[in-house]
């Protein structure tokens, strides 16, 4: 599959490493001498970004000035050959610049050509910039989360951007595999707000079902219990007693309260929800006087659903983590040897692979000019000379 990407930031360049990760072959076109916002945001190693390196893997880089006719016409070319083209622009910037959909498609009737927005391509709010933590807030997200009397908080990562992301790889997938069959493509619209509300099942099921419109609950389950983060001898613990068989395993043989099996207030599943600040206070008398990792243990031994709540360097050196490969380390030419999340789907006949570093800004440049679009040393000065393309910066550190 070749991938041309013009995308930046987050939601799209996670979506077209997933692709370079499983074998696609992604050119990156990025703005000449600035290239990718996320370039210039820090932590930085030797000049280059680290979160620019960490989501822009298995990628070629080539710079390219799109608001220039040579620079379109360059893009129009490398488009004719391309399988798929995914761009983050606010809608109607890619027709201004005359490479949207319809012009390409013009040129190549297989493309595949994937839109990621804030809102979408179509209605009253497509027109509005969106960034993830607008998303978090329209689809819902941020109302829900936090505890029960505190302010809205946003998901600790970038959620939409992230669900956006793999929402684009699913829709490219289905496309090409469309493709495979009829050798033709299709547009993909696919929006930050719509791809984050598409994952709250539960809570849109009990608004369909019950008119329910789910609240704060902090770490609790909304229809489950005990299912949250309760507290230890200096920590916290989470326990995970979903079902009448868990819950009753946990009182006999984590806490030894076998009493609370036939309690009117937790008998059912039910009742411990109508009755889950009490049960919260109970638990939390037994459990403070033992640390987290006696709890865990209890818990793996009962056969109850529990763990501990980890910070990211206790996560990153997690025997288990390290034993299912989601540490890997790459070799970058400016940032020397780096380490690296590892690829969570595990393919048993094609695994993906990190085949190469982030690129450094233009690094593939004229390579992209030459075998792709078959041009002379000439035509390539020529282009450096009228900024069309640059390959200065390889860093930009601000």
């Amino acid at each position: 599959m070749k991938v041309l990407d013009l995308t930046r930031v987050m939601a799209g360049p996670y979506c077209t490493m997933i692709l370079g990760d499983l074998g696609a072959d992604v050119i990156k076109i990025e703005r000449e001498k600035t290239g990718d916002d996320t370039r210039s945001m820090g932590p930085f190693v030797n000049g280059e970004s680290a979160c620019f390196m960490m989501i822009n893997r298995n990628k070629k880089s080539m710079t390219l000035d799109l608001k220039s006719e040579k620079g379109k016409n360059i893009f129009l070319e490398l488009a004719k050959k391309a399988d798929v083209i995914v761009e983050n622009f606010r809608p109607g910037v890619v027709k201004k610049l005359g490479i949207d959909y319809e012009t390409v498609k013009a040129l190549n009737e297989g493309i595949i050509y994937c839109s990621i927005s804030g809102y979408g391509q179509t209605g009253p709010y497509s027109n509005k910039g969106g960034y993830d933590i607008m998303a978090q807030g329209m689809s819902g997200l941020m109302s829900m989360t936090g505890e029960p009397n505190g302010h809205p908080v946003k998901v600790g990562i970038s959620i939409n951007d992230i669900s956006a992301g793999v929402t684009a790889v699913y829709s490219i997938m289905a496309a090409f595999i469309q493709k495979l069959k009829s050798s033709r493509g299709q547009f993909i619209d696919v929006s930050l707000v719509e791809s984050g509300l598409a994952w709250s099942v539960w809570e849109s099921a009990g608004y369909f079902g019950e008119g329910i419109v789910p609240n704060r609950t902090g770490s609790r389950h909304r229809v489950s219990a005990p299912y949250q983060a309760y507290r230890t001898k200096g920590g916290y613990v989470l326990i995970g007693g979903a079902n009448q068989r868990s819950w009753e395993k946990f009182c006999q043989k984590v806490v030894n309260r076998p009493e609370w099996i036939d309690d009117p207030k937790y008998k059912t599943p039910k009742d411990r929800i109508e009755n889950v600040d009490d049960l919260e206070r109970c638990i939390e008398e037994v459990l403070v006087k033992k640390t987290t990792q006696y709890w865990v243990d209890r818990l793996d031994d009962a056969g109850v659903p529990g763990g501990p709540i980890y910070t990211y360097d206790e996560t990153l050196n997690d025997p288990h983590i390290l034993e299912r490969g989601m540490v890997q380390e790459f070799d970058h030419p400016v940032a020397g040897k780096l380490k690296t999340l590892g690829i969570p789907s595990k393919l048993s006949e094609t695994p993906g692979k990190i085949r190469k570093p982030a690129p450094l800004l233009g690094q593939h440049t004229e390579e992209i000019l030459r075998e792709e679009l078959l041009l002379s040393e000439e035509d390539i000065q020529q282009l450096l000379e009228e900024n069309i393309i640059s390959k200065e910066p390889l860093s930009i550190q601000k």
